[in-house]
């Protein structure tokens, strides 16, 4: 159960592989929301936190060790509990090709690392338009 159906504050899935990302994008969203922040580390953790947390919107890394955040995707969007969460896709991957790719996988969007503070809020304000983030 999203216990942010009950409150005024989402919850926001952060994925990356990399500890210092996640620290980071915690540190940062509670610069610029006033979010509840879950974090995962791998593809197969972030598919169990989306079904178990239904969170409001997730920020997804693409370069994962187990499953690919494309793969990750395409799991959240066929899964009827799952399919209407707003995905950011979070990537180093800035060519027009892979940006096509990410989108037509499935993700409502794509923030490229590095990001700016004023983009990522930008990016989460969008996508959580009925929710008060400060």
């Amino acid at each position: 159960m999203n216990l942010s159906r009950f409150s005024d504050q989402p919850t926001v899935l952060v994925v990356d592989d990399n500890i210092d990302n996640l620290v980071l994008m915690e540190c940062q969203l509670a610069a610029v929301t006033s979010c509840t922040v879950i974090t995962a580390d791998t593809g197969k953790a972030a598919l169990r936190l989306a079904q178990y947390q239904l969170p409001d919107l997730i920020l997804l890394d693409i370069l994962l060790p187990d499953l690919s955040g494309i793969e990750v995707t395409r799991q959240l969007r066929q899964a009827t509990t799952t399919a209407k969460i707003p995905i950011v896709a979070l990537t180093a991957l800035a060519s027009a090709e892979e940006r096509d790719r990410i989108l037509n996988a499935g993700c409502n969007d794509y923030l490229s690392k590095p990001y700016d503070l004023d983009d990522l809020e930008e990016i989460v304000t969008h996508h959580l338009p009925h929710y008060s983030l400060l």
